[in-house]
């Protein structure tokens, strides 16, 4: 069992970082005081485009909004030019006056070039890039670098991810995998006991943190996030934008400050053990009673805006090599893990040729594996496609959500039985996307609930992981979701660099017969499956996403399937009540929202044979779905999801 201490270099963190075991009690005891601020929050919401300006010095991460006029007052004049910007000047705020997610003004409508992603100053940073004159390209990693900062429980620079893109001018789509890999000492049975049990990972051996395969150092992956985006620029970036202009949009949302969503208040409560027993973490994300922030603050991360700089100037290497590689191999040593300097050092991306499949002539592309997602995606629309009405039957009527379900199984149960990294495994992709064997499986469906042969898929990642959408003015276009899995990943900071590290390694299996068992070298089985779809005739019709665990194809094959049965538009689309099955044979539903499920509809399905559980409303479980459609006329349609923060932009 691990047993270290926490070392403190603020006097104000010592008390927090020594109390987290007692964290619950502490929230209790601040509930009055916690209410009385939510109550000067909601009222300063909204007023905060007018009010907010975040003040103070460096040292100082965070500001709440009702608070910036004192810092202000308390601030030299020279400090507060050089470090201070108004942030509610323009902010769009994801939440009303009541501190409940906006369920419109998601979308966005363009010519030139349009951004989807789940964090508004991520979608913002994306737009500047392609106003001034950068390409899809450019403005991803904008976009990505943007989201490690403002969204930075979901993911960052210590995390990994995939991104679809489509290059105009070569016109070709091309699958970039900078998935996290683990470290050459990994192995399928290092996170159990001598009974095979999963150990937990503490700091002082008395009290328990989590599964050792989701906190601390042996859940961390080698993260493939920089190496990913700098091969994005090296190879598909233009010579319109510098790299720093590129970069500037995350070092001056780091550096000013960014408001706290109520996604991401909801994220600091989840994980609030987690993040109170690291001290990089406590100091950036908890307030000065070692308390999670609240929907309203406005927090810095003048560190990570230093380590931005850092690879701003000096691109991959700054990342992988030298001080920063070494800082985070000593954290997550810190916190009992095996990465190495070696294992930085030998990251690579990897190009790889997309899994493609079409629906009624339309054709999707999407992920090969280590990714399922991609290949599942395909293998659900294809089943469906053998119905030659399901542009009439209405969406989410009893038999419209018995086909999906169906659909669904069938697809998770190949995906137990067959995905794995295609480096340490032979997968049968051309019979899981061809027509032929989905005609094979459609004809094991009947009008009842069916069972198929499978075990029980395991859940792998966690709805803790972000998507975006980027289309310029000469067609390129990028689908990305990355992760650092669970929300703020494996609750390991890197001191002085201010970001997290994943725990990726939790997406392997501990069972070493399993095709998706943990090995050195290897990644992950992930269900990531961001998208680019054409049209009939070749030419973009959409790009789209979803974070959201083993819900993502599901999600997006939904999606897909509205915008090109239903002719629905692609903010519609996304606004749709969904649903979610795998092999356990249980359909979760949404029951409120646009068309959602009804209570006839759900009654129907249970005649069926089925299970049926309500999930309410606009749930994040669901994933968060961020696309952009192109129209015939060349108008760009950027959706965002109401389940995330999100918000498109588009000029």
């Amino acid at each position: 069992m691990v047993k270290l201490s926490l070392t403190n270099k603020r006097h104000h963190k010592t008390e927090r970082s020594c109390r987290w075991a007692a964290n619950l009690s502490n929230k209790r005891r601040m509930t009055m005081k916690r209410s009385n601020r939510l109550v000067a929050r909601s009222a300063v919401a909204l007023s905060l485009a007018a009010s907010l300006t975040a003040c103070g010095t460096a040292s100082s991460t965070t500001t709440t909004a009702a608070s910036s006029e004192a810092a202000t007052e308390t601030a030299s004049e020279t400090e507060a030019a050089s470090t201070t910007e108004n942030v509610g000047e323009d902010v769009w705020l994801p939440y009303n006056e009541n501190l409940e997610k906006k369920r419109d003004d998601r979308d966005a409508t363009g010519k030139n070039g349009a951004v989807a992603s789940c964090n508004w100053y991520a979608s913002k940073a994306g737009l500047e890039i392609l106003k001034e004159g950068g390409n899809a390209f450019d403005a991803a990693a904008a976009v990505a670098y943007t989201l490690g900062v403002a969204e930075p429980y979901f993911s960052g620079l210590g995390g990994g991810g995939f991104m679809t893109i489509y290059s105009a001018k070569d016109d070709k789509v091309s699958v970039l995998d900078f998935r996290e890999t683990a470290p050459a000492a990994a192995n399928a049975q290092m996170w159990l006991d001598e009974n095979g049990k999963m150990e937990q990972f503490s700091l002082d051996g008395v009290n328990n943190l989590g599964d050792k395969s989701v906190i601390g150092g042996l859940s961390v992956a080698v993260p493939g996030e920089v190496a990913g985006f700098e091969y994005l620029l090296d190879n598909y970036g233009s010579d319109a934008v510098s790299r720093q202009q590129i970069f500037q949009p995350a070092i001056d949302t780091a550096n000013n400050g960014y408001v706290v969503g109520v996604t991401f208040k909801e994220e600091l409560d989840s994980e609030y053990t987690g993040i109170a027993a690291n001290e990089t973490l406590s100091n950036i994300y908890l307030d000065e009673s070692g308390l999670p922030y609240e929907v309203g603050d406005v927090i810095k991360n003048p560190d990570l805006a230093k380590t931005l700089q850092l690879i701003a100037d000096g691109g991959k290497d700054a990342f992988y090599t030298g001080d920063m590689a070494q800082a985070m191999v000593d954290a997550v040593a810190a916190w009992g893990g095996n990465m190495t300097m070696e294992d930085l050092a030998n990251y690579e991306v990897k190009v790889r040729e997309p899994v493609v499949g079409h629906y009624k002539d339309y054709t999707i592309y999407s992920l090969p594996p280590a990714s399922s997602g991609g290949t599942h995606l395909v293998e659900i629309l294809n089943i469906l496609e053998n119905y030659d009405d399901m542009d009439k039957i209405g969406v989410n009527s009893a038999e419209y959500v018995h086909r999906f379900s169906e659909a669904f199984k069938i697809a998770f149960a190949d995906r137990a039985q067959y995905m794995a990294d295609t480096d340490f495994a032979d997968v049968p992709l051309a019979q899981l996307t061809s027509k032929d064997y989905a005609a094979e499986r459609y004809s094991e469906i009947t009008d009842k609930s069916g069972s198929y042969v499978a075990v029980e898929p395991e859940e792998l990642e966690h709805y803790a992981t972000t998507s975006f959408s980027v289309v310029d003015q000469w067609g390129n276009m990028v689908a990305c979701t990355k992760t650092i899995n669970y929300g703020f990943g494996s609750k390991v900071g890197v001191p002085g660099y201010g970001f997290i590290m994943n725990d990726e390694m939790d997406d392997f299996s501990a069972d070493p017969e399993s095709v998706n068992c943990a090995e050195g070298g290897k990644r992950p089985l992930s269900s990531m499956s961001p998208s680019i779809v054409l049209y009939p005739d070749g030419s973009p019709y959409m790009t789209i996403g979803s974070p959201g665990a083993t819900r993502i194809f599901p999600t997006i094959a939904q999606v897909i399937e509205r915008m090109i049965d239903y002719n629905m538009d692609i903010q519609d689309a996304i606004d749709c009540a969904r649903i979610y099955d795998n092999a356990s044979e249980n359909i979760c539903y949404e029951s409120g929202g646009v068309n959602p499920i009804t209570p006839e509809v759900a009654k129907e399905l249970q005649d069926r044979g089925h299970e049926v559980t309500d999930k309410g409303e606009w749930q994040l479980f669901f994933g968060g779905v961020q696309g952009i459609s192109i129209g015939k006329d060349g108008t760009l349609r950027g959706g965002a999801d109401p389940r995330r923060d999100g918000k498109a932009l588009a000029y």
